[in-house]
């Protein structure tokens, strides 16, 4: 039945017979049997066959979630099964949001490689809630998120604090000034993360306790455009702490000194809401609140 259950999944996926018969090194009317075998055992059709692209019906949506995560749990049970007599070995698939992403998890991941060469991590870089809901379908083996997460099946571990603060370029107007006020800030250009983003949400936060709603706004999708735009004077951010350490000692961003728009928060480590986690995993953990975080 799990051959069954991965050659529905596969279709889904690739939305399509053709696709999912390649990536599964078998015959498309194979793939075509099985689907037919699944939709006889249940009984109800899975895969509408109208569209250009193979889409699953609602029950179909019902299975391929279920089927997920029951391979999901198949494959833990064997990785903690050979666990129990070698050492911490195989793939572990690790989400995080940008921030810690890119700017902190790249040194963790040189510790765990050096200390367990047999663990072999794959990085999915995302946003907070894409993180989360990779992790709740079991896509995921743990996230590393900031900001909140709404996701019944998983835990939130908050394990570091960060500090947020407005950011501009050595040359911004802003930056020169002795002064800073509240209309300073709502009528500058502002620079933001996407929706889905923890420092979108911090962004939106900071500007709702500030009472102020900035008119003139441009919307990136990675903190590396935004930094970038801000050297080059294209606007200000708002920006963890962490992702600006090396600008800020090559003085090429200030930091705006408003106390009322600093903002803390807290970064999380997310894992399902399952009895037992595999050694890779938990080692992981272990790594990330283990070793001090960069100020």
């Amino acid at each position: 039945m799990n051959d069954t259950f991965k050659v529905f999944i596969t279709v889904v996926e690739q939305k399509g017979f053709s696709k999912a018969a390649e990536s599964l090194y078998m015959t498309q009317p194979a793939v075509s049997q099985y689907i037919k075998s699944l939709e006889s055992k249940m009984g109800v059709q899975l895969l509408d066959r109208n569209y250009k692209r193979i889409v699953p019906t609602k029950a179909g949506e019902i299975v391929y979630e279920h089927a997920k995560q029951m391979i999901g749990h198949q494959e833990t049970m064997h990785h903690l099964i050979h666990e129990l007599f070698n050492e911490p070995k195989g793939e572990l698939s690790i989400g995080a949001s940008y921030t810690f992403g890119e700017y902190v998890l790249p040194r963790i991941i040189a510790k765990m490689r050096k200390e367990y060469p047999s663990i072999h991590p794959r990085i999915h870089i995302g946003n907070t809630q894409d993180v989360a809901k990779q992790v709740a379908n079991m896509e995921l083996d743990i996230g590393i998120v900031e900001g909140d997460v709404d996701e019944p099946s998983i835990h939130a571990h908050p394990f570091a604090e960060d500090e947020m603060k407005i950011v501009a370029s050595i040359n911004h107007p802003l930056a020169k000034k002795k002064h800073v006020t509240l209309s300073d800030i709502e009528q500058a250009i502002w620079i933001t993360r996407e929706r889905g983003s923890g420092t979108r949400e911090a962004t939106e936060r900071m500007f709702h306790n500030l009472s102020i709603s900035p008119i003139e706004r441009m919307e990136f999708g990675s903190t590396q455009i935004i930094k970038e735009s801000v050297e080059a004077g294209l606007g200000v951010t708002f920006l963890s702490l962490w992702t600006i350490r090396k600008e800020i000692a090559m003085d090429s961003l200030a930091m705006i000194d408003i106390p009322e728009a600093t903002l803390k928060r807290s970064f999380s480590i997310l894992l399902r809401q399952k009895p037992m986690h595999t050694k890779a995993t938990t080692i992981f953990q272990q790594l990330i609140q283990s070793n001090t975080l960069p100020q």
